[in-house]
């Protein structure tokens, strides 16, 4: 894929809160999230310039019981009579909604359309939400077979750290890192850091009078069964991202409009989106998504850059091996030297390559449908400097990676302030 036909700005971005919302709806979600990108706008937009909505979301239907969610959501926040249209991709969805929106203003078929993406996770049991995420997997050969997402991430969890001796600890380190960013991020589900988690449950039992946990630290604490249960060896609670509800939205326009809406547009210079089999059985190795190399290879090739000009990232980190292995993919570290990476400390917001500091999926929270331009939401903060105390300084060039399943759709977007 060459250059894009014209040019393509984020002009505004928004979400919602991320958690556990009993009480809301998606439809309040996404409105929630549309508010906030529209008032984002510098210069002010009327809601009748925005032409499009391109809307990632998985499963609303059984989730929630609703379908034909984009023509809903343009109804909610009057994006209507424009074309308005479901996207999905399992926990691509809207990482793929950015691409088509995209796309579509670079094509010249419309100047300035909304990409957004919501899920309402949580009205469901863990169990029966278990298994509607399971459908994003092979539904003949894997889910029967009692496959779930924590399981075939740990098959690749495995497989690493067979074939490069990446260790627990470094899969907790991921955990730890992300809690450390989330905690300053006043939109993530989890604002507690590991640390912060670890002494709210020794106080707890003291105050029960039970008896009190001989925790030294965050490893240690991470280490102890009864905290940390096993999932699915080696993945503990700890590094599996939330059942989360959410919603979030971003506004692109041309850039010979852009600076209509701002004086501070954020460039689209680079988007790739690759796939491969379904069934990760039928996939040629473990320790890499062959889909995620060939978008990262698509979205350099695009932008002129190569990984080293990448600044920031948010990667999908729905399980602390599945951000070790993007950093792999994305070119930032040879394979097999993401675990080092994150154990030397270049993934923290003051390293050589800052990872998540949205605090990423595992603390910021995974609303599936609405993860991937949610990314592009934090990537928006950071090039403006308006990320707040997570703010990394002077950054200019940032990345997003959003995975869908266990490896079988990515999609890669590159920016430039």
């Amino acid at each position: 894929m060459g250059k894009l036909a014209r040019g393509v700005a984020v002009i505004g971005a928004g979400m919602s809160k991320f958690g556990a919302f009993p009480d809301k709806t998606t439809r309040e979600l996404f409105v929630e999230a549309f508010t906030e990108a529209v008032n984002s706008v510098d210069k002010g937009i009327e809601t009748k310039e925005i032409e499009a909505l391109f809307l990632g979301n998985f499963s609303n239907d059984i989730f929630e019981g609703q379908v034909h969610t984009g023509p809903l959501m343009a109804d909610m926040v009057g994006v209507t009579p424009g074309p308005a249209m479901r996207i999905e991709d399992a926990c691509a969805s809207s990482g793929v909604a950015f691409r088509l929106g995209v796309l579509a203003v670079a094509s010249g078929a419309h100047d300035v359309v909304c990409v957004g993406g919501v899920e309402k996770m949580t009205n469901l049991e863990t169990s029966r939400v278990t298994d509607v995420l399971a459908s994003a997997a092979d539904a003949t050969y894997e889910f029967p077979a009692g496959a779930t997402f924590p399981g075939l991430y740990a098959e690749i969890a495995n497989a690493h750290m067979k074939k490069y001796g990446t260790t627990v600890e470094q899969l907790r380190m991921v955990g730890i890192k992300n809690h450390e960013n989330g905690a300053l991020n006043p939109k993530a589900q989890f604002q507690s850091t590991i640390r912060d988690i670890m002494k709210s449950r020794i106080e707890r039992a003291r105050a029960k009078g039970l008896p009190v946990p001989s925790w030294k630290d965050e490893m240690d604490f991470l280490s102890d069964p009864m905290a940390n249960p096993i999932v699915a060896w080696p993945l503990r609670l700890f590094d599996c991202s939330p059942i989360t509800d959410g919603a979030s939205a971003v506004i692109l326009a041309a850039e010979e409009v852009a600076r209509r809406f701002t004086d501070t547009p954020i460039h689209v210079i680079g988007t790739g989106q690759g796939s491969d089999s379904l069934a990760l059985h039928d996939r040629e190795e473990f320790t890499s998504l062959r889909a995620a190399r060939i978008a990262a290879r698509e979205a350099y090739r695009m932008a002129g850059l190569e990984p080293r000009d990448i600044q920031i990232a948010e990667v999908h980190d729905c399980f602390t091996i599945a951000e070790i292995v993007a950093t792999e993919d994305l070119g930032f570290f040879k394979p097999g030297e993401g675990g080092r990476a994150v154990e030397e400390g270049l993934t923290r917001r003051n390293g050589e390559k800052p990872i998540n500091t949205s605090g990423g999926l595992k603390a910021k929270g995974h609303p599936v449908g609405a993860s991937g331009a949610a990314q592009v939401v934090e990537i928006w903060h950071q090039l403006r400097g308006e990320a707040g105390a997570r703010q990394v300084p002077g950054v200019e060039v940032g990345l997003t990676h959003n995975v869908g399943g266990s490896g079988a759709s990515c999609v890669v977007h590159i920016f430039r302030r």
